[in-house]
């Protein structure tokens, strides 16, 4: 493979048609949405908005026959991740690269579990502000998406591949030398913000209006922090302290994914956040008390939003 011209995405969330519509955009570049028939249905009737720019993507079914993809792009929810590596079989070769922008530390394990033969990178998206309504997408053009392998020193060539990808889409990108530490550097900001915000049902400018908000911020962090440096992952307090500064700095009405989902009466990513934590300590014989109650809370919370169906 030269170049990757052939490209698969499944999950058209905020995240997913940001980069839907720069690939759809991109020159060479045949772009296909894996969706079942009910949103292959409804995505070619409305289409899509985004940034107040018209778009119709083709849309291919979880059965139907196609080429081999060269990439493909997996941004669903964590919960939904079982059920699309089914949907995306038969888009997989033995030469197709797959990458993961799910929030979280284990979705490449766990695809690679699936696809062993292929090669799977380590991907997050950082410092995106982009919200879904409806069929209606709007984002800032301030995110980068961190990926590579685990040691990035030299560049494999699926990691070249990728890049000259985004380089051609517009599309903005890091690749970090320790991508293990830049996952669970996101991961431990996204334990935090996603779920403290979903529990006090505000937005981002509360953590800077009330103090009790941002030690709940913090410590929910200082947690991850402890559990990642027993793991040899290399996290410290500038590091919060960094997400600490950045919260001050998003939009005062932000809201993040999991209060949106909350709101929407949706399945959240708990268990891929304080879930996960939990089960870390538990393997490793450390105690995490904040993400044990945010689990019960959290949980509590889509249980009562399901009761009110």
């Amino acid at each position: 493979m030269n170049a990757i011209n052939r490209v698969s995405l499944i999950g058209l969330g905020a995240i997913g048609g940001t980069y839907a519509s720069k690939l759809e955009k991109t020159k060479g570049v045949r772009l296909s949405i894996i969706a079942d028939e009910n949103r292959s249905q409804r995505y070619s009737k409305n289409g899509f908005i985004i940034n107040s720019e018209s778009f119709k993507f083709g849309c291919v079914t979880p059965k139907t026959k196609v080429e081999p993809s060269d990439l493909i792009i997996i941004s669903v929810k964590f919960h939904q991740l079982n059920q699309a590596l089914e949907d995306i079989k038969n888009h997989v070769g033995p030469n197709t690269i797959i990458l993961s922008l799910l929030n979280g530390i284990s979705s490449e394990r766990i695809i690679r579990d699936k696809f062993p033969s292929n090669k799977v990178l380590y991907g997050v998206v950082l410092s995106i502000s982009a919200v879904r309504e409806g069929n209606k997408i709007t984002y800032a053009d301030t995110a980068k998406i961190h990926f590579g392998e685990e040691n990035n020193s030299i560049l494999s060539q699926e990691v070249k591949l990728v890049k000259d990808l985004f380089e051609r889409s517009n599309i903005g990108y890091i690749i970090p030398e320790d991508m293990i530490r830049t996952l669970w550097w996101k991961f431990m900001f996204n334990v935090g913000i996603n779920q403290t915000s979903a529990i006090l049902g505000a937005p981002f400018e509360v953590y800077k209006k009330v103090k009790e908000a941002e030690n709940f911020l913090r410590d929910t962090m200082y947690e991850v922090m402890g559990l990642g440096q027993k793991l040899d992952i290399k996290l410290d307090e500038n590091d919060i302290e960094y997400f600490i500064n950045h919260v001050y700095s998003l939009p005062p009405n932000g809201k993040t994914s999991m209060l949106q989902d909350i709101e929407g009466k949706r399945k959240t990513e708990v268990e891929m956040l304080a879930g996960t934590i939990c089960q870390l300590g538990e393997e490793n014989n450390i105690e995490t008390p904040i993400n044990k109650m945010i689990l019960n809370i959290i949980r509590s919370m889509e249980l009562m939003n399901e009761s009110k169906e």
